[in-house]
């Protein structure tokens, strides 16, 4: 069994996913069983809810034991875990916070896989968050990606508008009012007939940056369900995005520069 205050008005879902991963991975099953309580009493829908209120969820030890991540490396002012699809990065926060002092610096989106970067100090948080602005922190991810890529290598250039009322992005060929520039590098690795595993580097950062980035040349990550192919993820049952945060290096400068060198790798892959 766990216990939950509410802090903002939202939903029982988006709730669970900001708080409890466990929790998040077996909803459906605690509704239907109403082993959900709120403020006393037991329900079997998403709900609305509001500041104050107590969520209880009961959930058993096996459920409580489901893991979320697993940790790649640690120390005095770092944590990089590998977070595994189906967990939002809020909710990781606040399993970790559990046990100890932990910051977010940046974010995954929750069906994304792999390494997700966490400040143990406020020295850290803020050396860790001027080294992502500055780009100084190197992401690369793998995804399988419909094989439709006119070359097996390129550098993507387009622009981005955010809809933050649709909770989505759009790109665009060419620079228009609202939108910034993205950068996507991208290379094919291995050719699997209409799929394709792709390496895929950032040189910005954007809101679902290389989910909308792939699709609009036509190379939609499979299992993407707000900007892939319906028919492509349901000819391989696909309902979760195949992208992983796959490594991790560092251009650090200050009490951070000792990580400069190292590459950290998710264990998951395709």
């Amino acid at each position: 069994m766990k216990t939950f205050k509410v802090n903002s008005q939202t939903n029982l879902k988006d709730f669970t996913d900001s708080v409890y991963p466990q929790g998040s991975f077996c909803l459906a099953v605690l509704l239907r069983a109403r082993d959900v309580k709120v403020n006393g009493t037991r329900i079997n829908k998403n709900v609305a809810l509001k500041t104050g209120d107590e969520v209880v969820y009961y959930t058993t030890s096996k459920q409580e034991q489901m893991p979320s991540h697993t940790a790649v490396y640690e120390d005095a002012n770092i944590y990089i875990a590998d977070k595994y699809s189906g967990v939002s990065s809020e909710g990781l926060l606040s399993e970790l916070c559990e046990r100890g002092e932990f910051y977010a610096v940046h974010r995954l989106d929750r069906n994304t896989q792999g390494l997700i970067i966490f400040a143990h100090n406020n020295s850290a948080e803020e050396e860790l968050l001027a080294a992502f602005k500055d780009r100084r922190i190197i992401k690369t991810y793998i995804a399988l990606c419909r094989n439709n890529f006119k070359q097996k290598q390129g550098v993507l250039t387009d622009y981005l508008i955010k809809d933050d009322k649709k909770g989505e992005v759009k790109v665009y060929s060419s620079s228009r009012p609202e939108a910034v520039k993205i950068i996507t590098e991208y290379r094919v690795i291995e050719e699997r007939g209409d799929t394709a595993l792709a390496e895929i580097t950032l040189h910005t950062g954007r809101t679902h940056q290389i989910r909308a980035h792939t699709a609009f040349i036509g190379c939609p990550v499979l299992g993407d369900e707000k900007y892939g192919d319906r028919a492509y993820n349901a000819k391989y049952a696909a309902k979760r995005q195949r992208l992983i945060a796959k490594y991790l290096r560092f251009d650090l400068s200050g009490n951070l520069s000792y990580l400069n060198g190292k590459i950290f790798e998710s264990g998951f892959t395709f």
